[in-house]
């Protein structure tokens, strides 16, 4: 089963393209295929009422009330527990 995983960032550029090399590498890791996305954070909300994620990954802040699972991964850019999340992300490419 394919995961379909939505990253948003303050531009849709910088941060979630670093996050989304991470969690290629993860899913790939875990024998999980994935479809993974990237939007600023302005149009995540827009963008997940159009499409069926599994679950969020945001590296900014996310205030907007959504249906689906949401994890902060700002920990995958400043490295300081990093190890957490990655856990987190398997845990939900895997459900």
């Amino acid at each position: 089963m394919k995961k379909k995983v939505l990253i948003v960032c303050g531009t849709g550029i910088a941060t979630s393209t670093v996050v989304n090399e991470k969690i290629k590498n993860l899913a790939k890791k875990a024998g999980v295929k994935v479809d993974i996305n990237q939007a600023k954070v302005t149009e995540a909300k827009r963008e997940i009422e159009n499409s069926n994620y599994d679950f969020l990954v945001t590296t900014t802040a996310f205030s907007y009330k959504v249906d689906l699972p949401v994890i902060n991964a700002t920990a995958m850019i400043s490295g300081i527990g990093e190890e957490e999340v990655e856990e987190k992300i398997i845990a939900k490419l895997k459900e």
